[in-house]
């Protein structure tokens, strides 16, 4: 079918999307840190779906890392048709008690390796005229708990305009914003999960369907479930100062 390139690929939502296309018949480029967690992950893919699986170790968090993922997605001998950008991580910390590295790195991760990814594959497959690119967002994109939701309210209204920019040459750029789902995310981040209701999480497996299902309609913003789809809704009607209030900063659950 084609060649899909997955950043954050050896857990949660991208390793989920990545067997998933693979599964579909396409061949997958890697894209994560850890080069043993790749070639793993690579080996699994393989053997079980018979398609092609190219790894790429880059930290996001490096100019050099995100331009190599750049020009891998814009290299015209070995064609790239979906680009994703799942890498991110929660920060973890108070913004005052911080790590300024930690915050920079947020940033650089979550929203400097999506531009310059986007960048370079957006000019690649306006060129050519086709291609899409699926941006995960989050929930928390419209609320206001710190820095991550910042860099998620980053990622999507850049991937709005990205869309309506890259329309008229047949590319499409899909945003996704899930709320909980259970992956590593909040071991990682020192969150309980347990103190939210089961009912309250994605299957990783709907998260990954639903946002590639939008991506192939050319949808530009997806909410993949319709528990948070309303919850959005009632986000956006209330007054900003009420978001502050009850999703704000401290009222991430973290420990």
């Amino acid at each position: 079918m084609g060649t899909a390139l997955v950043t954050g690929a050896t857990s949660g939502i991208g390793k989920e999307i990545a067997w998933q296309l693979a599964a579909e018949g396409n061949d997958i480029v890697l894209v994560a840190r850890r080069v043993d967690a790749l070639e793993a992950l690579a080996e699994r893919i393989r053997n079980f779906t018979g398609q092609q699986v190219e790894i790429l170790s880059a930290d996001l968090s490096t100019e050099d890392g995100a331009k190599a993922v750049g020009a891998r997605a814009a290299d015209r001998n070995r064609p790239i048709g979906l680009v994703v950008n799942n890498a991110g991580f929660g920060l973890g910390q108070d913004f005052i008690s911080g790590s300024l590295d930690r915050e920079l790195g947020g940033i650089d991760v979550m929203a400097r390796a999506v531009l310059i990814i986007c960048h370079a594959a957006a000019n690649e497959f306006a060129r050519r005229g086709y291609g899409a690119i699926l941006n995960i967002s989050s929930m928390t994109a419209l609320t206001a708990q710190g820095t991550y939701s910042a860099h998620k309210a980053w990622v999507r209204t850049f991937s709005e305009g990205l869309a309506e920019t890259l329309r008229p040459y047949g590319v499409s750029v899909t945003v996704s914003c899930p709320g909980l789902v259970h992956t590593e995310f909040h071991e990682r981040t020192n969150v309980d999960s347990s103190q939210w209701p089961e009912i309250a999480f994605i299957p990783v497996e709907k998260v990954a369907s639903r946002s590639l299902d939008a991506a192939r309609r050319g949808q530009v913003i997806v909410t993949p479930s319709p528990l948070y789809k309303g919850a959005a809704g009632v986000v956006r009607a209330m007054p900003r100062w009420l978001v502050r209030k009850t999703a704000g900063p401290g009222r991430s659950g973290r420990q």
